[in-house]
């Protein structure tokens, strides 16, 4: 059994049972990576501020980069005994290198390891996350841009409201999406500030230089208090935070098109490479894609209450309850790159029932608030208006008709301002086009917002 790092201080050997119990191994293990880049560039400063030689800085490296091999290769032996990564690297580099492989932990504690491990992890997730939100904006404008000439029901409160254009629903998405890309863009920000160098909690008596461990890093800032630098989970907390509003997004987009594809609705086709069958109907095609986007949201929702709870009530700095971080984010990175990804690849095979979506747009009086607004412009203030509306769409469902299916006479019985100019402006055409405040859906108005996205997306 290898001897343990801080030994000295027990005379009695941990008990299997407490190595298995505090071992972080099979989780944390993923951070190898970040752990001998952080260890590379520390042995460099050291070197650099003549706190270990440059003879022995070269050693370190070479061993570290062995070991980086040995791990790539599946050839590194874990064991719980050594608890975490970085126990594991700083024991394996002592078979390595010898005697000198205890040097590579001078000015440094697990804690500030730990801290700047997770840091570079989530800096490198977060870039990737933001670049496939950037494709998956993408695809949404594609799929926008050649659906201009689609329309469908809006609906509010699932019930049908007014006629809008594909593309302008669609580009709803895009905006949610891209508000999404900024809040990774400006978490990146606060995940982006180097740790390393704060010790335990108190700093170091050794002459280090933060800055140009920082630099070796890429690091733009360096964390000001030494305290708070091993004791901050808040900018996991924050990329959580970010990463449940995105998934909230990705299930709503989710539940549409699962209620879109039911026969009830019969809007689009889902492709049947992003669809299952029945194991019991032959007939199902079900959209188990969406289904299961759906349900991952509810289980990064718990990443996120999962470390607000370990850091509720922890005082200061660090405390152990704080290995409990990775697993909520590491969980929550790769269910969002999951679904993500497979939006990515999806959406661009969606079939679109053009047809469909079209006579759902001609019942339900989606047209009722156009008749209002005409009313208005010939003098009538709108609450009379919507009255007199309202009055004329329950005689309409008396006869079994829509609105734009009663006759002139029929309509000058609700109000003798009607005219036979209304005709036209009942239509789903001019009722769409009509609609050309900034933010609208008539089709110039969305033309141009899918320009400025093509714009915006290709810088």
């Amino acid at each position: 059994m290898p001897e343990k790092a801080w030994g000295g201080r027990f005379s009695e050997k941990t008990d299997r049972i407490v190595e298995a119990f505090t071992s972080s191994i099979d989780i944390d293990k993923r951070l190898y990576s970040y752990d001998i880049e952080g260890s590379i560039a520390h042995c460099k400063m050291l070197a650099e501020q003549s706190i270990i030689t440059h003879e022995d800085a070269l050693l370190l490296i070479q061993g570290l980069g062995t070991i980086k091999k040995e791990i790539e290769r599946g050839e590194f032996r874990f064991d719980d005994s050594l608890e975490d990564i970085h126990m594991h690297i700083e024991a394996r580099l002592v078979k390595e290198a010898g005697k000198v492989a205890g040097k590579l932990h001078t000015a440094r504690s697990r804690n500030d390891q730990v801290a700047l491990d997770v840091r570079m992890y989530l800096r490198d997730e977060t870039s990737n996350i933001i670049k496939n939100l950037v494709e998956f904006r993408k695809t949404i404008v594609d799929l926008a841009k050649i659906n201009i000439d689609v329309v469908l029901p809006g609906y509010t409160h699932l019930q049908r409201a007014q006629p809008v254009l594909l593309a302008h629903h669609l580009m709803s998405y895009y905006e949610m999406f891209s508000r999404d890309t900024e809040r990774f863009c400006d978490c990146l920000k606060r995940i982006n500030v180097m740790p390393l160098g704060s010790a335990a909690l108190a700093g170091t008596t050794y002459p280090i230089d933060r800055d140009y461990t920082a630099r070796l890093l890429g690091f733009p800032k360096v964390s000001k208090n030494s305290i708070d630098s091993v004791s901050d989970r808040d900018f996991i907390i924050e990329f959580l935070s970010s990463a449940s509003l995105c998934m909230v997004h990705l299930s709503r987009i989710s539940e549409e098109l699962i209620l879109w594809s039911s026969s009830e609705f019969g809007f689009v086709g889902l492709p049947d490479s992003f669809s299952t069958g029945s194991s019991i109907m032959p007939q199902k095609k079900n959209p188990d894609v969406c289904e299961l986007v759906r349900g991952k949201t509810g289980r990064v929702f718990g990443d996120l209450i999962a470390l607000l709870t370990v850091m509720k009530s922890l005082p200061l700095a660090y405390n152990r309850d704080m290995q409990e971080d990775k697993g909520p984010l590491f969980d929550a990175v790769d269910t969002l790159k999951g679904c993500v990804g497979i939006y990515i690849k999806m959406l661009p095979k969606l079939k679109i029932n053009k047809e469909a979506m079209r006579r759902a747009t001609s019942t339900g009086f989606l047209n009722a608030t156009d008749l209002a607004d005409y009313l208005v412009t010939k003098g009538m203030h709108f609450r009379k208006a919507h009255s007199c509306v309202g009055e004329a769409v329950s005689y309409a469902l008396n006869k079994n008709k829509e609105l734009h299916e009663l006759t002139l006479e029929e309509l000058k019985s609700f109000s003798l301002l009607i005219e036979e100019d209304i005709f036209s402006i009942l239509t789903v055409e001019q009722m769409i086009d009509r609609r050309k405040s900034f933010g609208g859906t008539a089709v110039k108005n969305v033309m141009a917002a899918i320009e400025e996205a093509e714009k915006n997306l290709n810088q």
